[in-house]
């Protein structure tokens, strides 16, 4: 089905990196809007955007998009959505969303109402009034904002952050599209050596090998629209053979985690095998103060356990301050570290060469880079 417009909500501040990573992977008109990009395309788009997507936290088909001040209002713009393009009459289709800054502000409600249109315009194609919904999940999802509403269809199921390969996690990890975003920003390449000292679960240095070795971190997932009987299963075999075939699995990019916590490097060990990159990482157990350089050209990545996460001020304070006496200024060396204390710059002992503010969840953070020699 051609000419379906999607949307790729992603996180706050890395909309355009996430409309660049579409567009190297053929979806040319990708657009960066407000906590989201936009694109469009045919089925052949949906399953791609899926399988390739690094940042974005889902897709989602946009069904329409209008204005909306009364309940009948709603209503009627809801009913007047094509449904059986998409839905047939088996399938199920949950209905869930958000209000904000709206006149229609109850959520229940507006789920009820949503959910009567859909089913009225279903009733009158199919001729039949009861929906038994034991088939594939059509997730509908609304969102209202400032009285503008838009309507849209899952496609991705379980979130896209959840590549798969983390069955197993520490304590407090870091979201997989998050981690993908630093690994970006600290311009991880085919041929990097890659070193986190307090690596937990393995995340970050898992999301560098994915994208060092260009491997779809969708590949070892499904998908909820993979079950949709309007998309041929050739639509989802031909987009993972392409995404499969751009791999690069003899770049030279090699990478090691550190830390303290000898089950959190096993889960890692896990985890990086489940990933398909357990060759490429190795882990072992050091302190952060015994911190030395593996290699003459290194990129350091961290997540550093902070107050809001594991550890109280004080203690992730003392942590800042030793990685300003181990992350020497030296030729070769780059560092980014994220965290939410403002005062990092002047604990750590420098200032960043560059600064990125990302959220953590909830959590406002700055990405702090170090790469001046």
């Amino acid at each position: 089905m051609d000419n379906l417009k999607f949307c790729a909500p992603c996180l706050l501040g890395v909309e355009g990196i996430c409309a660049n990573d579409l567009k190297f992977n053929g979806i040319e008109n990708a657009q960066a809007e407000n906590g989201r990009v936009v694109f469009s395309g045919d089925y052949n788009t949906l399953a791609r955007a899926n399988l390739i997507s690094r940042y974005s936290e889902r897709i989602q088909i946009i069904l329409s998009e209008f204005n909306v001040y009364s309940f009948e209002e709603l209503f009627e713009s809801v009913k007047n959505i094509p449904w059986e393009r998409f839905i047939g009459k088996s399938d199920a289709f949950p209905v869930k969303g958000s209000s904000l800054n709206s006149k229609l502000y109850s959520v229940s409600d507006c789920q009820k109402i949503i959910k009567k249109a859909v089913v009225d315009r279903l009733s009158s194609k199919y001729g039949i009034s009861w929906f038994e919904e034991t088939g594939s999940v059509h997730q509908i999802q609304f969102l209202i904002r400032n009285d503008r509403a838009s309507i849209l269809l899952d496609t991705s199921g379980d979130g896209l952050h959840k590549r798969g390969y983390r069955s197993n996690s520490n304590d407090a990890p870091i979201k997989e599209t998050l981690a993908a975003v630093m690994v970006d920003l600290a311009r991880v390449r085919a041929n990097h050596f890659v070193v986190d000292p307090m690596c937990g679960s393995g995340t970050i240095l898992i999301e560098s090998a994915l994208k060092a070795l260009k491997i779809a971190p969708g590949l070892n997932r499904g998908f909820s629209a993979e079950k949709w009987a309007q998309i041929p299963s050739s639509v989802w075999k031909e987009e993972r053979e392409k995404a499969r075939s751009v791999a690069d699995m003899e770049c030279s990019f090699k990478a090691i985690g550190y830390d303290i916590d000898d089950n959190a490097l096993e889960i890692a060990r896990l985890n990086a095998r489940k990933a398909g990159v357990g060759d490429r990482i190795e882990f072992k157990k050091r302190d952060l103060r015994d911190f030395e350089f593996d290699s003459e050209f290194q990129t350091t990545i961290v997540n550093p356990p902070y107050g809001e996460r594991l550890l109280d001020i004080n203690e992730a304070e003392k942590l800042y301050k030793i990685m300003g006496e181990k992350f020497l200024k030296q030729k070769g060396k780059s560092y980014a570290v994220i965290t939410p204390d403002d005062d990092f710059e002047k604990i750590f002992g420098r200032k960043a060469d560059k600064r990125r503010k990302l959220y953590n969840g909830m959590l406002k953070c700055q990405l702090y880079m170090y790469f001046k020699s």
